[in-house]
């Protein structure tokens, strides 16, 4: 609207500046797409923080984002995971995907877990991030890895399977030595910012990045437990990414013979989201969930 009005010439014109003239095709074909989706998509957004969905604006837009570049109308369905604790999955049961995001706290933890199980167990795709998917790991060591107490000693400190644990030292970007425990300040111990991830070959996340190795932002304290991982990975879970030095879990994944979409990152790839590329992560997961509609409605009929 702005440019029909001429504001970009005028503003040029009173600078000084010259300019080529505008090319918005990129902003028109965006819009265009966004207004005119070819499918509608229902993801079930599992949280504990749904009465104020703005807490988790960075994953809505980047939900938004990835609706463009798939030409999908992305509805977000936000449910309570303490009322899956309460009532049940049946919430889930008529879902397209499902998505765990991250959070602090020990309340609704058991019901975003049985979303993660009911995910796997029926083959629905699954996007966890950040504490989802710490709790994949979580449901897994419990469900399938013989481990029934497992636990993030985030909220079971006394768990004789600690799957998540808090790492206690490493070394920050700059080589120091960072330390830290379960008493120290939360927000000034995290891993934070930009860390890099080396991708295994063939794994399902190699193939949405298409790259060996990627840079994604962090924001957490709690790591997966290395000490537990083989078990884990003898039993099936795959570790699809890692951090170079220190070896720390950064993505998992189950095997696509065993699941069309599964998939957890310790990173928040909502942070580098944009309208104009999306984010290949996000993209990946709703076609994942327009496959499982349309495999839904063939089943139907």
């Amino acid at each position: 609207m702005l440019h029909d009005q001429m504001l970009d010439e005028i503003v040029c014109h009173k600078l000084g500046i010259l300019a080529r003239a505008a090319d918005l095709t990129v902003w028109k074909n965006l819009v265009y797409s966004l207004e005119h989706p070819e499918r509608e998509v229902n993801i079930a957004f599992v949280g504990k923080y749904v009465d104020l969905t703005e807490s988790y604006k960075s994953l809505s837009e980047a939900m938004v984002h990835a609706g463009i570049h798939t030409r999908s109308k992305v509805r977000i369905h936000y449910i309570d995971s303490e009322s899956i604790e309460k009532s049940g999955i049946d919430c889930l049961k008529d879902k397209d995907a499902i998505l765990v995001p991250g959070g602090f706290g020990k309340r609704g933890v058991e019901g975003k877990i049985a979303a993660i199980r009911y995910a796997r167990e029926n083959k629905v795709p699954y996007l966890g991030i950040c504490l989802g998917m710490q709790l994949a790991v979580v449901e897994y060591a419990r469900d399938v890895a013989g481990m029934a107490d497992a636990h993030s000693t985030e909220f079971e400190p006394g768990t004789e399977h600690p799957v998540i644990g808090l790492i206690t030292e490493w070394l920050d970007r700059e080589g120091n030595i960072e330390k830290r425990n379960e008493l120290s300040d939360l927000g000034g111990t995290m891993r934070l910012g930009g860390q890099v991830c080396k991708l295994k070959e063939d794994s399902l996340a190699r193939q949405v990045y298409g790259q060996a190795e990627i840079m994604e932002r962090h924001r957490h304290r709690y790591e997966v437990n290395n000490r537990l991982l083989a078990e884990l990975e003898a039993k099936g879970l795959v570790v699809a990414g890692r951090a170079p030095g220190t070896d720390l879990c950064e993505m998992i994944e189950l095997p696509q013979d065993e699941h069309p979409w599964f998939v957890g990152c310790q990173f928040h790839p909502e942070f580098t989201s944009n309208p104009r590329t999306g984010h290949p992560l996000f993209k990946a997961f709703v076609l994942a969930a327009i496959a499982n509609q349309a495999a839904g409605k063939k089943e139907a009929a």
